[in-house]
Formats: C-alpha cells, structure tokens, sequence
C-alpha cells in the first residue's frame, strides 16, 4: 500500500463519479474486487496499461513548500489463477490471492532518498543526501465479511541498515457494489519505523548541523504518522482508465519537533490516466 497523502481530492473524485462515461460490464474476475490492488489482465494472460499521471504533493516529508509532478505512468501483469506477477512504477513483485479472503504481496521497490534541492527555499542546504535504496516488501491482507467490503492488513518493509525498517497497519472500506476493482475505496493507517528510517528523513547529524547551521536532531524508532488514503478507480472506456488517490498524513510529535520537519503534516494528491492494451 502506498504510504500516499484534502477536499480538491475529493471534489476531483465526485467529478469522475458523476461524469466519467459508466463503467463497462466485465464478466472477469478481479484478482480481488479493491481499487487499490491493480489488475490488469482481465483474468488472465499478460496485459499492459501505458499513460500519463499528475501528482500534487508535499515536496518533501515534512516540507511546507508543494510541488506538481508530471511523469509517466504505466504497469505490466501477468495473471495465472489467483496469482498476478506485475511491475508497477516503483515496484516488482507477485500478489496472490488464497483461500478468497487473504492476499499476499510480496516484491521489491525503489525508495527516494533526501536531497538537499528537494526545498527550492533552502531550507536542506548543508546537509548531506540521503541515498535511495532498493528494499523489500511483504503484506497480508485479509477480507472482512463478504466480497472484500472491508479488509485489514499489515506491511512490513526494509532495507539495507542505512534505511531500517517500516511497519505499516491498516483497515479499510469500499463503497458501492463493483466488484470488477473499480469505484472507491478509503483506508486509514498507522506506521511505526526503526530508528535508522526515521532519521534517514527527519534526522540531522553532526556534519549536517555544521554544514546546513540546523540543530542536530536524532529519533529513536516508534511511532511515525497516521493517515487516511482515499482510492478511486474508474473505466472511462473499454481501455482507458482513471485511477485518482489523496491521502493526508500526521507525523508524531518527536517526528513534528524535527528541524527537517517544517509541518507535522503532509499530503498528496494525484490523478493517472491509462490506456491499456
């Protein structure tokens, strides 16, 4: 699950709900009927999806400044039964689902680092960069009740020592009755990190105070944020899809008092359209 981040969201979502062209009938069996797991294939075989996303977010953890991100956006599956191989953007690796009601997801992805022109008001001049890494996943969903209404899970990734680990819990809810993997889904969360993950984002050494003249700051691992994520997955077409996803996030209060951390909070809106092929 993406760790992903108010009320423009919203508005945007309605207006996909309300005017995009109705989803078409598909007699496919999603991998599991949620907007937030991607699936492709309708059913089986490989199936590719290529187009464009915009992201308005944070600039960074912790900023107060925000930035508007124009990228490619795109995924390749391969679907056999009740397993699906994909790449996803950032991520490689394999979902499946078992006796109905549990997914596994299981798979690497490529996690930023902090550079110090992530501010273009300065504000991380002086310290040094934090390097991006390639770290692993693993995460257990399990469906509440019938056709996954509601569903729990926990995520747990990690890396080399430099990054440590994070743990992530959360529960959510989707609305309306699709079971093809379109409409709208809303989860919060909570996660909890290492020492070393916390500091690669919020912590300022040493040479960092020296260099960059902020206060040097160190956390121990705990509790790190809160938030809710709000999902919504649309055909407007027999190939062209629109996936849309806000979230807003709430940092801890040792986390808050980082001098990196110039807000407590962070968001971050974005919309994709695809086509598949």
């Amino acid at each position: 699950m993406n760790i992903v981040r108010p009320l423009f969201t919203f508005a945007l979502t309605g207006f996909l709900a309300t005017f995009a062209i109705p989803a078409l009938a598909q007699e496919e069996q999603a991998l599991v009927p949620l907007p937030s797991v991607l699936d492709f294939t309708r059913g089986a075989g490989f199936a590719a999806a290529l187009g464009v996303s915009a992201e308005f977010e944070t600039a960074y953890d912790g900023a107060d400044e925000t930035e508007l991100e124009v990228e490619p956006a795109g995924a390749v599956h391969y679907r056999r039964g009740n397993h699906l191989f994909f790449w996803e953007g950032m991520e490689l690796g394999w979902r499946g689902r078992l006796a109905d009601h549990w997914l596994v997801q299981a798979g690497v992805r490529n996690e930023g680092g902090l550079e110090p022109d992530d501010s273009s008001e300065g504000h991380l001049d002086g310290i040094q960069p934090r390097d991006s890494h390639v770290v692993g996943f693993l995460e257990v969903r399990r469906g509440l009740g019938t056709q996954w209404r509601n569903w729990v899970a926990a995520r747990l990734m990690g890396g080399p020592s430099e990054f440590g680990t994070l743990g992530v819990l959360a529960a959510g809810h989707r609305l309306g009755d699709q079971t093809d993997g379109t409409g709208t889904e809303i989860y919060a969360f909570v996660t909890m990190g290492n020492g070393q993950f916390l500091d690669k984002d919020f912590g300022v050494t040493t040479a960092d105070s020296r260099t960059s003249g902020l206060p040097a700051y160190q956390l121990s691992g705990g509790y790190r944020s809160t938030g809710v994520q709000l999902v919504h997955r649309r055909d407007l077409g027999d190939r062209f899809h629109a996936i849309a996803q806000a979230g807003v996030e709430r940092y801890a209060g040792d986390i808050g008092k980082s001098p990196i951390a110039r807000r407590d909070t962070e968001f971050e809106l974005s919309v994709a359209l695809v086509w598949r092929f």
